[in-house]
């Protein structure tokens, strides 16, 4: 169980301590963690599975206790000044959130379907989203709805009525790369890391949405697909991570940023970089090649050696 529990004080010569049995926050929850805190005070589910409705999942397709808000209608992500997939305005954000029935006391648990890292990225981008925010309760349920169900965990016909809340943001900018921020690393030589699939890494193929091939100069390759296993429906342990990240020489707690396409990929590889292995100095970019690669006199490098 990745779950960790804050130590309770013990009663000092036989006299009671008060208990101080309050858990300890963690990036990635499993089923029976929801299954036992749903419904309770300050913890809120948040079902962001896109298409529930066309699946055949009966009459009971949802998670008791849980909201939603799916990851590609609600409101997550918006085109800014033509470049896809970036953040909306925060207020906007603030008051999607807050319309969950979401204030800054809760703690926030994500759940996307488990499917693969594609799908499951849209967990890590909205958990980014909320750190982003200042928003620090907030975890992911490993496996999504797939571990959920397997679980047994409860399902019913309805989603659950928020009461609105007010959310009240608290920009956290050290998580966040900018253009800018991305012109300033290639001078400084801040490592660089493409979430992309090898293939658009190398500049053999690209996204429809980003103007032409290639990556960011002096960029490094951990592809999104290592850090999820769509078999087991399981994010990468620490373990893994640690070996993806030497294997393309980032040392521990070296400053990067991670980029893909729209900063959904990405946010795949900043979850375990940041989140998991716990390097605090990664940012993810969210504008990524789609906002890169849309001024032709920003540089790019073509790994196919043509």
């Amino acid at each position: 169980m990745r779950l960790v529990f804050a130590t309770v004080a013990l009663a000092l010569l036989g006299a009671a301590a008060p208990a101080l049995a309050q858990e300890a926050i963690t990036p990635l929850v499993d089923a029976a963690w929801v299954k036992e805190h749903s419904g309770k005070d300050n913890v809120v589910i948040i079902d962001i599975r896109d298409k529930v409705a066309e699946t055949e999942l009966g009459d009971k397709p949802y998670l008791a206790n849980a909201v939603v808000a799916p990851y590609a209608t609600a409101g997550w992500r918006t085109e800014v000044q033509g470049i896809p997939g970036m953040l909306p305005p925060v207020e906007n954000l603030a008051k999607l959130i807050g319309d969950l029935g979401i204030d800054n006391d809760d703690h926030v648990v994500i759940v996307p379907w488990g499917t693969d890292s594609t799908e499951f990225g849209g967990a890590t981008r909205v958990y980014w989203t909320f750190k982003y925010l200042g928003h620090e309760e907030v975890s992911i349920l490993d496996g999504g709805w797939r571990q959920y169900d397997a679980a047994g965990g409860e399902r019913v016909a309805e989603a659950a009525k928020p009461e609105a809340a007010t959310f009240t943001v608290s920009l956290n900018d050290k998580i966040r790369a900018t253009t800018a921020d991305v012109e300033a690393a290639l001078k400084a030589g801040t490592k660089l890391i493409d979430g992309r699939p090898t293939e658009q890494y190398e500049g053999k193929s690209k996204s429809p949405i980003v103007r032409a091939e290639g990556t960011l100069p002096g960029a490094v390759n951990i592809k999104h697909s290592d850090f999820y296993s769509a078999e087991n429906a399981e994010y990468a342990t620490p373990e893994t991570i640690k070996a993806l990240s030497e294997a393309v020489g980032l040392a521990k707690d070296q400053e990067n940023i991670v980029f893909c396409n729209t900063g959904h990929w990405a946010s795949v590889a900043w979850f375990g970089l940041s989140e998991i292995l716990g390097n605090k100095n990664t940012r993810m970019y969210d504008g990524s090649m789609a906002e890169w690669a849309s001024d032709p006199a920003r540089p790019l490098e073509d790994k196919t050696g043509s």
